[in-house]
């Protein structure tokens, strides 16, 4: 292990037995200290200011599965993120910008898992602050679950609003939409005007249009919920979509389970949810590979699943597309929010896939690392 400050090169670990203590005019043993920091059984990682690691524990190597010599040298984004685009800030950068003492739960994909992340910067005799050690301690079930129930009642909450606005433009763009028409229909207009008018209607429907998903987001009304095989409605799906899949030469892989699985959905609803998530895939593989190409692949899974003695159904559909950076996880569910250029999507999609999942009793969730892959899982609750 090297010294926590830029250690001399040319001193070997095992030739440096003694070295400067962390307080000024002490010692220490260069072992001891080495034993202490090993010793952590939380990931522990030292940075400078601008994100760069500097010194690893052994508790990080084993959680993120790499070498020292693989992260020491790297941006912290890129080793806990597996990176970011460059037109989207890095939640964690900018967490250690503050330069104070904060914690905050955060996901870390290199991590695998939920963890309570705190910062505690160390600075010189001159007060300038001279590294910043990065602490991630891994959430227990409890807390996770704690923290998913925040996320949910805070969706909901974006849900009450989304409903509100939606029913308050929705009166006033149906009003313009009609006189639109009737502008239309009545009265001689020139080329012009007519050329105008219609993009008055096009838009105002595209609006009206909107604020149905946003009614559908907010409040997902499943009429028609009865027993149905979750395999089927993927199956379904895959026929609506298969023709557009082979022709962007998207291969699709299944594994669906032998046991005849069931559980209480709307059919309708819940394929249009696998719809959207199939959509999402190809977007993903088409943005990444460009015509035909071998790892343009959609994996899909339907297994059941026990977790503390409830029956689960879990689809999974993952795609090795373009991923998604970390400090994108966290909204990927809010209304409006799309990683998609402007104009190619409302945002909606998956706000509502999620609100139609949680109606049905089930939970939403994704797994994503930038540039290798996005893992979207559905958890139903399986007939008895």
């Amino acid at each position: 292990m090297t010294e926590i400050a830029e250690s001399d090169p040319a001193v070997s670990t095992s030739e440096n037995t003694r070295r400067k203590c962390c307080r000024p005019g002490k010692t220490c043993h260069a072992g001891t200290w080495e034993q202490l920091f090993d010793a952590l059984p939380d990931p522990l990682l030292v940075v400078k200011p601008d994100g760069i690691i500097i010194e690893v524990n052994a508790a990080a190597l084993q959680a993120t599965g790499k070498t020292r010599e693989e992260i020491i040298g790297q941006g912290i984004c890129k080793v806990v993120h597996g990176g970011k685009w460059p037109h989207i800030k890095c939640p964690l950068e900018e967490f250690l910008k503050t330069c104070q003492p904060k914690e905050e739960t955060s996901r870390l994909p290199g991590f695998s898992g939920e963890y309570s992340v705190s910062i505690l910067p160390v600075r010189k005799d001159n007060g300038e602050i001279d590294k910043i050690m990065f602490f991630a301690r891994a959430l227990n079930r409890d807390e996770i679950q704690k923290v998913d129930s925040i996320r949910t009642a805070k969706l909901a909450g974006i849900g009450e609003l989304a409903a509100g606005v939606a029913h308050e433009v929705n009166n006033p763009i149906t009003g313009v939409i009609n006189f639109a028409q009737i502008l239309l229909d009545n009265h001689n207009l020139n080329d012009a005007g007519v050329s105008i008018v219609q993009k008055i209607i096009r838009e105002g429907e595209r609006i009206a249009s909107i604020t149905r998903n946003l009614l559908s987001f907010a409040k997902a009304q499943s009429n028609a919920q009865i027993p149905v095989n979750p395999v089927k409605v993927v199956e379904d799906s895959l026929a609506l979509t298969l023709h557009q899949l082979r022709r962007d030469g998207i291969t699709v892989e299944t594994d669906f389970s032998n046991e005849v699985l069931s559980v209480i959905a709307d059919h309708t609803q819940l394929q249009q949810v696998i719809l959207n998530l199939v959509s999402n895939s190809r977007y993903a593989l088409n943005a990444r590979y460009e015509g035909f190409n071998d790892k343009k692949i959609i994996k899909i899974s339907c297994q059941p699943q026990t977790r503390e003695k409830e029956k689960y159904v879990l689809i999974s559909i993952k795609d090795y597309g373009t991923g998604l950076p970390q400090s994108l996880l966290e909204r990927l569910f809010e209304p409006f929010f799309t990683t998609k250029p402007p104009g190619e999507g409302t945002g909606l999609g998956l706000s509502i896939s999620y609100g139609i999942v949680k109606d049905h009793g089930g939970n939403m969730r994704v797994n994503s690392i930038l540039n290798k892959y996005t893992e979207m899982i559905i958890e139903l609750p399986a007939v008895n």
